[in-house]
């Protein structure tokens, strides 16, 4: 899949790229890529992580933003310099805001692998320096309904215990036949492939792609074989992001 500029001016879907970090980790990055070589304001990155048996992320610093890691199979265990200690299984999410600094290590559980997503979110200046802190959720904690054609958890939005800094929705989305999302007016936002088949606005879609919108649309989706995605969007902070390996400055 190749980055196009559609009619409208919107761009369309791109693949991913594959990144490798930590101790071996391998992850499918929605961006920024040589495809999509930006950020989406207020966002810095997202992308899927494998994480195998004796690889992941010993303990390492962050500050200047949020992390949300939402985990798709197997469990993570994370431990940081707050003396929090907390796997996360499937279906579980974890926030972290970063502010001033915070150590963390995120490695599989139970001598297996995991896989999930994390996204990275900008703080606004004026919040670069609060103090860190932490937040996790459990699957049954997040809120699942049926919306007209899917099945749709709430990660972080309405219903959900995190709340990050950064206004922000993200859901996870199994299409049954087709349902349109349409983010907050004003907002950045993406769509990103988890599995299966289908089409986003008629283009051909699938695990790894991303939709990335610097200011959200609806957009319709429809299944063709079990098509789950993704879709967040943020409230831009319209400042620069300034990201140096771990600190986003």
């Amino acid at each position: 899949m190749r980055r196009r500029e559609a009619e409208d001016g919107f761009e369309g879907p791109v693949a991913g790229q594959t990144v490798r970090h930590g101790t071996g980790v391998n992850s499918n990055r929605a961006f920024p890529t040589d495809e999509y070589p930006s950020n989406l304001d207020p966002f810095v990155l997202f992308e899927r992580f494998y994480v195998d048996p004796e690889t992941g992320f010993p303990m390492h610093p962050h500050r200047g933003f949020e992390i949300v890691s939402y985990m798709l199979d197997g469990g993570m265990a994370h431990e940081d310099s707050l003396g929090v200690s907390h796997t996360a299984r499937e279906g579980s999410a974890m926030h972290i805001a970063a502010g001033s600094g915070i150590e963390h290590a995120e490695l599989p559980a139970d001598d297996a692998g995991c896989s999930g997503l994390q996204l990275w979110v900008n703080l606004p200046r004026e919040k670069k320096g609060m103090d860190a802190s932490y937040a996790d959720a459990e699957a049954a904690e997040l809120p699942t309904v049926d919306r007209n054609g899917a099945t749709v958890t709430t990660v972080v939005g309405e219903g959900s215990p995190l709340s990050p800094e950064t206004p922000t929705e993200y859901l996870d989305v199994r299409v049954d036949d087709a349902w349109t999302w349409d983010a907050p007016d004003g907002w950045a936002g993406f769509v990103y492939g988890v599995s299966g088949t289908g089409t986003v606005d008629g283009e051909a879609f699938g695990a790894g792609d991303v939709l990335p919108m610097a200011e959200a649309r609806p957009v319709e989706l429809r299944s063709e074989e079990a098509l789950r995605v993704v879709t967040v969007a943020g409230r831009p902070h319209g400042e620069p992001i300034r990201q140096r390996g771990p600190f986003v400055l």
